[in-house]
């Protein structure tokens, strides 16, 4: 079946070169369409959780939205986050996204490349003996990280911060598109929230990044072409290699 529409379940990127190409090269139509977007959680669903933030003396953030959401919740519970507190973030993108909430001179401030094991590299036996805070969203877990905290007997405990919410796609006719690419679990749920009786058909589905590939079993949905690999690191480059093998 030859791929003429394919919706992108983000919103269009700054700069959509590849995308622009591919439309040029393969003379495919391309929408970007967000299925969730994702939101802090309320005072009253964190407090569920029966967490004390002063409790903890080191935090890991893995996102921007995470650090919104932290910070944003303390003013809320009127929670002040003392000097000490350390910081641990995934990449030092994340990490510098802090200055928007802290001075970032003044604190105690790690980052990693964007492993798990670079965290616990930068833990190391220094600072082992903190009590970490891991912040997580309600559709990701952190099992790769905790599993390595585990090991290494390092006290910690997963909270979440950040929620994602389904959008309405009622809007779409899903049967238009002859490929859709997906990159969340909640991507998933979204799918059959607006549409609870979808059946996948012909639709090729890719699929980017490890945590969706199992989301997407569980529904049921077949996928197509996975990414990143090292031949197609990004989802133009996957869908341009797999357009070239159906000419």
């Amino acid at each position: 079946m030859a791929i003429n529409k394919i919706l992108i379940s983000q919103r269009a990127p700054l700069k959509d070169a590849p995308y622009t190409a591919l439309k040029e090269k393969y003379g495919v139509d391309i929408t970007f369409r967000q299925f969730f977007l994702v939101e802090p959680l309320t005072s009253r669903e964190f407090r569920s959780q029966r967490i004390n933030i002063l409790d903890y003396t080191a935090i890991v953030f893995s996102s921007r939205h995470a650090i919104d959401a932290f910070y944003g919740l303390c003013e809320e519970l009127r929670v002040k986050v003392p000097e000490t507190m350390k910081y641990f973030c995934t990449t030092e993108a994340v990490a510098m996204y802090l200055q928007k909430h802290i001075v970032y001179r003044k604190r105690k401030i790690f980052f990693g490349d964007g492993t798990p094991e670079s965290i616990v590299a930068q833990i190391g036996t220094k600072h082992k003996g903190e009590k970490f805070l891991v912040t997580q969203s309600d559709s990701t877990s952190s099992t790769s990280l905790t599993r390595l905290f585990d090991a290494q007997g390092i006290d910690y405990k997963p909270a979440v911060f950040i929620k994602s919410v389904p959008q309405d796609l009622k809007d779409m006719d899903l049967k238009e598109y002859d490929m859709i690419v997906f990159y969340n679990p909640s991507d998933v749920q979204s799918l059959f929230v607006n549409f609870p009786d979808f059946e996948q058909g012909d639709i090729k589905f890719v699929s980017f990044g490890k945590s969706i590939v199992k989301a997407m079993g569980e529904a049921g949905l077949s996928i197509e072409v996975q990414a990143p690999t090292p031949e197609a690191p990004s989802v133009a480059r996957a869908i341009e290699l797999y357009l070239q093998q159906q000419k």
